[in-house]
């Protein structure tokens, strides 16, 4: 990849969003929307892992599953490029999605519900291969071996079926499964949040070694802010389907600019007792489909005003490559 093609992003989402309806009454009328996802701006560079965070319910797996087209966008677009050329994956046929799958992948949040409990390891990592045309089977089985040396598994293993593993052996070979076809986007969706601490750790740095071996770049959605700080160089944090802030990590952990991202670091678990930090937001998220005029997040802000109240902030820059949705950024006041 040259120079030139490095700094042009591999992804770029403009106004992507996604509502549902809301269906009453015998005849499944329409009487409103879930406003899952609402006009996600970021744009995702090769190399790069770029974190997606937020609570549940923010619509962070829902942008992950739009970009994919697992679920279908209701605007925006999703331009994807690969080998020169730029496709909106928003619009494509399924025609030409089926040809870019093999560049685009998925890891999933649950090991144990992700693996075809009937399938072994060597047929669910090569299923992906068959699919795409490797049909002699001692050439996948050789893939297979080489992908199961890459995330740290056994050859041996070929020949198991996914009841014989633990939660963090069996993400390995969803992620084995994901590399099958050499993808040039990987979206990874709270990849660890189902395994403990150590499983965690251990995952995390497969990840970033493999990024690292075969300049992979992910999108990961989680919503652990220390999880991420590990993995990303960037962050974007979503609320109520809108990113409100996003910077590089150390910025956002060092300088947040949005309540919101405030809140969320306070939040975070500490080792001393005493560090620990009295709740920065009150109440709960609002119900989607009744999103609160103006500025979303105005009804749990110690810092809203009146104009929060009315107006809706738009995502600006307020230093190097530092964005915020905020009518009174953390850092200027």
């Amino acid at each position: 990849m040259t120079m030139n093609e490095q700094s042009l992003p591999i992804l770029q989402v403009r106004g992507l969003s996604k509502f549902f309806p809301i269906l009453r009454g015998v005849f499944n009328r329409v009487v409103g929307q879930v406003r899952a996802v609402d006009r996600v701006d970021f744009a995702l560079y090769p190399g790069e892992c770029l974190g997606l965070v937020g609570e549940s319910g923010s619509g962070k797996t829902t942008v992950g599953r739009a970009i994919l087209r697992a679920i279908g966008p209701s605007a925006g677009t999703v331009h994807f490029r690969v080998d020169g050329e730029t496709v909106d994956l928003a619009s494509a046929s399924h025609e030409t999605l089926r040809g870019l799958r093999r560049h685009l992948q998925m890891i999933f949040q649950d090991p144990y519900s992700s693996l075809n409990p009937r399938m072994t390891v060597g047929e669910i990592i090569g299923e992906p291969l068959l699919i795409h045309g490797m049909r002699r089977r001692a050439e996948r089985e050789e893939r297979v071996r080489a992908l199961l040396q890459q995330v740290g598994l056994r050859e041996q293993y070929l020949n198991w079926y996914p009841h014989a593993f633990s939660g963090g052996q069996r993400q390995r070979i969803g992620i084995a499964r994901a590399l099958a076809l050499s993808p040039r986007l990987i979206i990874a969706d709270e990849p660890v949040s189902a395994l403990d601490i150590s499983m965690q750790a251990q995952v995390l740095n497969l990840l970033r070694d493999l990024q690292q071996r075969h300049g992979l770049t992910y999108l990961f959605i989680s919503h652990d802010l220390g999880v991420v700080r590990y993995i990303a160089q960037r962050i974007a944090v979503i609320y109520l389907g809108r990113i409100v802030e996003m910077a590089p990590a150390e910025a956002l952990f060092t300088v947040p600019a949005h309540p919101y991202t405030e809140a969320l670091l306070a939040a975070m678990p500490v080792l001393n007792p005493a560090a620990r930090r009295a709740p920065l937001i009150s109440g709960e998220t609002a119900d989607p489909s009744q999103v609160p005029p103006g500025c979303a997040f105005h009804p749990r802000c110690r810092y809203a005003t009146d104009i929060c109240q009315l107006q809706a902030p738009e995502l600006r820059e307020i230093g190097a490559a530092h964005l915020v949705s905020c009518h009174f950024p953390l850092r200027f006041a």
